[in-house]
């Protein structure tokens, strides 16, 4: 006797939620066997350190030119063009 259509259709979606809700609980039963068997002991206090230095200002950029030609090969290599064919006016921090 061969099996109707709506017969192995049911089977078929009864198989793969079957499937989804057991990689559903081994995934929760294995956070919760990794969450006991995490570092138990409480973090450090942080220690006060020394107040970071102030970020340099935008027009002070220690290697400007590097930066402006690795911004233009970027450019360049996204629109598919040569880097020499780029001309970078200006650079503006976000």
């Amino acid at each position: 006797m061969e099996p109707s259509i709506p017969f192995v259709i049911l089977m078929g979606v009864g198989v793969v939620f079957i499937g989804l809700i057991c990689i559903i609980l081994l995934s929760m039963a294995m956070s919760a066997i990794c969450r006991s068997l995490g570092d138990k002991t409480p973090a450090p206090a942080p220690v006060a350190a020394a107040p970071a230095a102030p970020a340099a200002p935008a027009g002070n950029i220690p290697n400007r030119q590097a930066m402006v030609a690795a911004i233009a090969v970027a450019v360049a290599e996204e629109m598919g063009t040569d880097p020499a064919g780029i001309r970078i006016l200006s650079i503006k921090q976000l």
